[in-house]
């Protein structure tokens, strides 16, 4: 990544950085080529015919990790060739051929073949001895203890691979303790655990590698990545990109605008703030530049808009998913909690690009070069049919995950069949019609290249659907990993005590440190993967002191709080690979632009700490006593709490800009920040005090119309008095 800073020799380009995700290599070989390409049409094949003929869920994962695993080994190389690690370099000065005969983008060594056969072969175990394994539950073979280190080994440096070192050296760190436990600290300590029964638990059974993490990833996770990039190569993305444009393109800083909404509007199917980075970005940051924002301001816009599409509802990074299973609640209540926070971060983040346009003064792109925004919405209204079958089987009818997305899949496969056909008739008679064609002409021709052309782009979208896949499959199955040490030596217990030890039993200072840890932790890992961690570890934390010091946290809530923060590291300097995928884009400094988003992506920092303390926000009045969630249903008071939250957040970011309606004074900084926190958390002032909370919000809200009046007279007078005198 250095190089992209320094403009080395070789440079970042924002295609290779979102390699990372997709897998960097592509064989010149045909015959290799044609392997890619086929395994990843029979792994997206393989998990269309599961979802509709369920098989023994041991099977299935042991199945999907295999194809991810000969994937992984087939399509990334083990080193960037122009950053060899040191081993190679060592070698290089004994034998200067090392290494460099054959680029290892287009050319698949021997040893990645071998590796790639191995490691699927080593999850293929599971379902070969399946009633064998099954029969010794818990008194594993010597053979099955030496498959499954096989096993382990691979899978760490497969994920190294796909995701670079940080997830494989977390996992490598959680295996060192599930080994030296005798030998740590009093705190840390534990008995340890042999061989063996570590094997058993790692990779015999649904507690570790084959758990919770990898099973979401088979049921659910991998039919909203395919929808996704089926809808992608159906064109949908441009078509979002082009409503954006046209509907906002025209209001100061339109481009900056439209990113935020075409990135929102990518991010209702997207898993990867990378990918969407790249495929809005593209378009995007070029345009925003060229209305005067800056290089890094461009690319932070984006950093900011594609990493906050993971919070969009229905896919979250696959978080909701995995989120539902791990608490035990309906999919449906994750996505209700998550809506309105969600909702407010986008708005929020419309409202700071504004400012930001008024403080420089950016106008929007002229009418005559936007699209027209009644034409462009018909042009591909048909793109949400696809994704109206998909809301309306998980909200109305309220049918499973995996028959909403099998559905809306199956409806997109006939979309992307007739679309072209049907562009194409209709060309074929204006052209016809205009005389641009001879009359002797066939039609049928035409018909069948433009179908032929419909069942290519479904063949690519199946390709891209598991070249998606690649690195989430093995970072849910690492992050197994992690999950399976922490439950076979109770290190959430002891972790308890370390974080109120160092929190001295404040909840407030235990937050902060939760939220550090995911943050720090993040950095280089995938959105899914470091919610997987945190969940494992922090969130029962939080609930537990919160409960110690007499606060009653939802389960959801702390949930959401952790996964909040492991997407913020997704920008965070210095290792936030999306702000390297921008500023790759924008020709910025990756580092300044990460600190730019970082500060576009403060008013989503805050809403974690609101929402953990008012769960309003999450549409939640209350607990019963037996812990179950009471809802908020009454539409004027959600409205009352979403339009509250929404004005708080403004006034946060305005103090965090440093402008509201004029270039704020400290003074007037910190009046925003009081007001955000009243209108916040009412309760702080209207406890003492004795009046009632809507009081509260309401004084905040004329204080903070009546700042905003305020500083627009001032600069009012200022801007008149400059064109009297200039």
């Amino acid at each position: 990544m250095s190089e992209a800073v320094q403009g080395g020799e070789h440079r970042l380009s924002a295609e290779e950085i979102a390699a990372a995700e997709t897998g960097a290599r592509m064989p010149k070989d045909p015959v290799w080529g044609g392997v890619i390409v086929g395994l990843c049409v029979a792994w997206s094949v393989f998990q269309l015919w599961i979802a509709q003929n369920p098989i023994d869920s041991f099977v299935a994962r042991s199945w999907h990790l295999g194809f991810a695993l000969a994937l992984v080994f087939l399509a990334f190389p083990a080193y960037n060739q122009h950053e060899p690690p040191l081993f190679v370099r060592w070698f290089r000065k004994l034998w200067p051929g090392f290494g460099t005969r054959r680029s290892n983008r287009d050319h698949i060594p021997l040893i990645d073949v071998v590796l790639a056969v191995v490691a699927a072969g080593s999850s293929l175990y599971i379902w070969a001895d399946n009633d064998g394994i099954i029969s010794r539950q818990g008194l594993p073979l010597p053979r099955d203890v030496w498959v499954g280190v096989l096993l382990i080994v691979l899978l760490l440096e497969a994920t190294r691979r796909a995701l670079g070192a940080a997830l494989s050296i977390l996992a490598l760190v959680f295996i060192a303790y599930l080994f030296l436990g005798p030998w740590l600290p009093d705190i840390l300590r534990h008995r340890g655990i042999p061989l063996d029964f570590a094997i058993n638990d790692l990779y015999l059974s649904t507690t570790g590698i084959y758990g919770v993490p990898l099973g979401v990833s088979v049921g659910f996770v991998y039919l909203f990545v395919l929808f996704g990039s089926l809808l992608d190569k159906a064109g949908a993305g441009k078509y979002f990109i082009d409503i954006a444009f046209s509907g906002l393109g025209g209001f100061r800083g339109g481009p900056a605008k439209a990113a935020v909404v075409a990135s929102g509007m990518n991010g209702l199917v997207s898993g990867s703030s990378i990918a969407n980075t790249v495929t809005t970005g593209t378009f995007t940051i070029p345009l925003m530049k060229k209305t005067g924002l800056p290089a890094y301001k461009a690319a932070a816009v984006e950093v900011a808009a594609s990493t906050n599409g993971q919070l969009m509802p229905p896919i979250m990074g696959a978080a909701a998913f995995i989120m539902a299973e791990i608490i035990g609640m309906p999919y449906l209540d994750v996505v209700r909690a998550a809506l309105i926070p969600a909702v407010i971060s986008y708005l929020a983040l419309l409202y700071v690009v504004d400012l930001e346009a008024m403080k420089l003064g950016l106008k929007g792109i002229a009418k005559e070069e936007r699209p027209k925004i009644g034409k462009t919405f018909l042009t591909g209204i048909y793109y949400l049919v696809p994704l109206g079958i998909l809301v309306w089987f998980l909200v109305i009818e309220r049918r499973s995950a995996i028959f909403a997305a099998l559905t809306a899949v199956e409806a997109l496969a006939v979309v992307m069949l007739i679309q072209r056909p049907i562009i194409a008739y209709l060309a074929f008679g204006a052209h016809k019609r205009a005389g641009n064609i001879n009359g002797d002409t066939a039609l049928g021709p035409v018909l069948r290249a433009a179908f032929v052309e419909g069942l290519k782009d479904i063949w690519l979208g199946l390709i891209a659907g598991a070249r998606n896949m690649m690195p989430i499959g093995v970072a849910t199955a690492t992050a197994g990993i992690i999950v399976g040490v922490v439950t076979s030596t109770g290190l959430v217990g002891r972790f308890v005590s370390l974080i109120d030890a160092l929190s001295f039993g404040n909840v407030s200072l235990m937050l902060i440190l939760t939220a550090i840890t995911s943050l720090i932790l993040g950095m280089g890992l995938p959105t899914t993967a470091n919610y997987i961690l945190m969940a494992t570890l922090t969130a029962p934390v939080i609930v537990q002191l919160g409960g110690d010091a007499g606060l009653v946290f939802p389960l959801i809530a702390a949930h959401l709080f952790v996964f909040y923060f492991g997407i913020l590291a997704d920008d965070t300097p210095p290792v936030g690979l999306a702000a390297y995928a921008a500023a790759a884009i924008a020709r910025s400094d990756p580092i300044k632009t990460g600190i730019q988003g970082f500060t576009y992506d403060m008013r989503t920092a805050i809403l974690p700490f609101v929402f953990i303390f008012n769960t309003e926000l999450l549409m939640i009045s209350g607990l019963t006593e037996g812990g179950d969630i009471i809802w908020i249903s009454d539409p004027i008071r959600l409205a009352w709490v979403f339009a509250v939250a929404l004005l708080a957040i403004f006034a946060f970011a305005a103090a965090m800009q440093g402008f509201f309606a004029d270039q704020c004074s400290w003074l007037e900084r910190a009046l925003l920040l009081v007001i955000a926190i009243l209108m916040f958390r009412p309760a702080l002032l209207s406890d003492p005090v004795g009046v009632s909370r809507i009081v509260v919000q309401a004084v905040g809200l004329a204080a903070m119309v009546g700042m905003h009046f305020a500083q627009k007279r001032r600069r009012s007078r200022r801007e008149a008095l400059g064109a009297a005198t200039g």
